[in-house]
């Protein structure tokens, strides 16, 4: 049963202090990537999907699986393999003893998704997805199947080994609210992670947040105020990544594609969340840039310029923030 709260004031505080509980739980098992749980959590305040991106033995399974353990939501894993069939993810209908069709429910019926390897199965199983991260429900023989909510989708995905994989569609990457790059831990880091898995000992992660307390924080994150300014500063960065007489020289000369309205929608959600969790009632611009890096990294295509110099998408987001 989530607490009742006499005002959003009250409940802004209670959001801060749950977020502090949640990466001293969280910490217990994966030791550093700070940035990257927080976008995550983000992420889900926002009621947004993530893309994490990382080389091999970064735990971003662990971290995944993490998360949901000290969320008291149901979790289910998904491996995208080159096999997997869409009715793997979604269901399918089957014939009973009696002779009539029932559905049987896939892995995607759950709170949280671990989508593992994503762009390891084929576009057509990758759509799949598409349908259940936008409307929240799934289609199967004309007939609609709500998902539990809260809902969320957090697919990994392996940049470094291409063989076997399938580029995630346009439309799909679009569907994700943030892109985050998991990075190599720091020499004390490692020393704590080697110290702490090669030893015998269990640590236990305690539930921190229940469904109902997720949604009530996900309507707080929008019903924060915003300043004009910071919204139109969210948009203004938006439309400067767009090539031609709407965006920038800096887009107009290294990006082939620039952004959509999702991503400003994007944007302002998450400022207003960053904003909440580090203790402030209102985002400023400072909030915006916070997380414009991962709003946006999968949203620009560079152009032949761009890449045959080696700017890399974020270098070129950090221009347009400049």
């Amino acid at each position: 049963m989530a607490k009742q709260f006499t005002n959003d004031v009250e409940a802004a505080d209670a959001l801060a202090q749950t977020y502090i509980n949640l990466k001293k739980e969280i910490a217990k098992i994966v030791v550093g990537q700070d940035d990257v749980v927080r976008l995550i959590l983000t992420g889900i305040f926002c009621q947004g999907h993530s893309l994490l991106i990382g080389v091999p033995g970064l735990a971003k399974t662990l971290l995944v699986q993490t998360i949901s353990t000290s969320l008291d939501l149901q979790f289910k894993r998904i491996q995208f393999t080159p096999d997997l069939m869409p009715s793997d993810i979604v269901g399918a209908e089957t014939m009973d003893k009696e002779r009539n069709f029932q559905f049987v429910k896939g892995p995607i019926f759950a709170n949280i998704i671990l989508a593992d390897e994503i762009n390891r199965t084929p576009p057509k199983t990758q759509a799949a997805l598409l349908e259940s991260m936008q409307e929240y429900a799934v289609t199967i023989a004309g007939s609609n199947y709500p998902l539990p909510r809260p809902f969320f989708v957090l697919a990994t995905q392996n940049p470094i080994e291409q063989e076997g994989t399938y580029p995630l569609p346009e439309a799909q990457l679009d569907r994700f609210m943030f892109n985050i790059f998991l990075d190599y831990p720091t020499y004390q880091q490692e020393i704590s992670i080697v110290k702490n898995t090669t030893a015998d000992v269990n640590q236990q992660v305690f539930k921190t947040l229940n469904a109902e307390e997720i949604t009530a924080f996900q309507h707080l994150v929008r019903r924060v105020p915003i300043a004009d300014n910071v919204v139109e500063y969210a948009v203004k960065l938006v439309h400067s990544t767009r090539p031609g007489q709407n965006g920038s020289a800096i887009a107009t000369d290294l990006l082939e594609w620039g952004a959509g309205p999702r991503a400003s929608q994007f944007l302002v959600l998450g400022a207003k969340c960053n904003a909440l969790i580090n203790g402030k009632y209102s985002p400023d611009i400072e909030d915006v840039q916070a997380v414009a890096k991962p709003v946006l990294r999968h949203r620009l295509v560079r152009n032949f310029k761009a890449e045959a110099e080696g700017i890399t998408v974020d270098g070129i987001i950090g221009k347009l923030m400049a």
